[in-house]
């Protein structure tokens, strides 16, 4: 089965393709991605502009002509923190759907916490033991963690990588002041996450997915994307610090020209780290290690799961919106 997931983020709006079947290996077939940064396109209402509509319409419909010509048999199409939290979501998904005939599904951060969990679970499998599994977004961090499947803790919190750079940072780069005061608000605001942990237990393992959580590892000494996805990357906390005393020196045009970072999104790399610093901090966590499936895959997994009959309106392209 060919199947087609739409990830419309707070950065890109990506489209991944795959070769799938219910208990096997999701083995990619494609993959592109368009860069709009819709979380910069919210006016002062909170709406995303019309400016911002148009691009996401041209995103989408460019996504949906490549998933029909790759041949996928269904496309599950969502987006995350950057709609969902626009005082105008309703007209933009109206808009989108009428202009496209793809129905977009806001995921809840709940939900990106469960779904990024499952991907992570399946990659690890039951060995893991009681899995803790951190993920840092450009809207948001999501955490959970479980022995199960689905977690026992699952939260979306408002510290994503560009979120931080758009409401912290002035400067580029950040000026020493910025720093200092955004890593004792972090401190702070993640101060009670290691007790809401251990109300479920000691994690046997913990992983990091996603762009941001890579592009630390690559830099600060992971192997790069080209050595395969089971390869083993870490990132430590020692690591972690040296990097941060790196690249908060150094402009986002600067870092875009460090390998294993995308120029897209460059300029929210020192906010991302910051927030992976103060997680790390806050859990008494001094390694991580890198998960390379994330909430893509845990959207093709679910959507695997139910393929014995069972309902499909989640995340299925023109079923219904969430």
């Amino acid at each position: 089965m060919r199947l087609g997931v739409l990830d419309v983020g707070s950065n890109t709006v990506h489209l991944l393709v795959v070769d799938a079947h219910r208990g096997g290996h999701p083995t990619p077939m494609h993959s592109e991605k368009t860069v709009l940064r819709l979380a910069e396109q919210l006016n002062t209402r909170g709406e995303l502009t019309k400016q911002g509509i148009s691009s996401l319409v041209d995103a989408v419909e460019q996504a949906k002509v490549s998933a029909e010509r790759w041949g996928c048999e269904d496309v599950m199409a969502f987006a995350t923190s950057a709609v969902r939290e626009a005082s105008n979501t309703d007209g933009v998904l109206a808009t989108v759907a009428d202009s496209t005939g793809v129905e977009l599904q806001v995921l809840t951060g709940e939900d990106e916490a469960k779904l990024t969990f499952l991907a992570a679970r399946r990659w690890f499998g039951w060995s893991a033991g009681n899995l803790l599994v951190l993920d840092i977004g450009g809207g948001s961090l999501e955490v959970a963690m479980g022995i199960d499947e689905r977690p026992d803790l699952a939260e979306s919190l408002p510290f994503g990588a560009g979120r931080i750079t758009r409401t912290r940072f002035s400067n580029d780069p950040p000026n020493r002041s910025e720093i200092i005061a955004t890593t004792a608000w972090l401190d702070d605001a993640l101060s009670g996450l290691a007790e809401r942990i251990r109300d479920v237990g000691e994690p046997d393992r913990v992983v990091a997915t996603s762009k941001t959580f890579r592009s630390l590892a690559r830099l600060t000494g992971a192997a790069p994307s080209s050595a395969g996805p089971r390869v083993v990357r870490t990132l430590t906390d020692t690591g972690l610090r040296q990097l941060l005393s790196f690249i908060t020196r150094m402009s986002s045009d600067d870092v875009a020209e460090l390998e294993g970072v995308s120029g897209s999104r460059a300029h929210q790399l020192v906010g991302g780290a910051l927030v992976a610093e103060a997680t790390m901090r806050a859990l008494s966590l001094e390694r991580l290690e890198i998960c390379p499936w994330a909430l893509r895959e845990g959207v093709i997994l679910r959507r695997l799961d139910l393929s014995n009959g069972e309902d499909q309106t989640a995340l299925a392209t023109g079923r219904g919106r969430g």
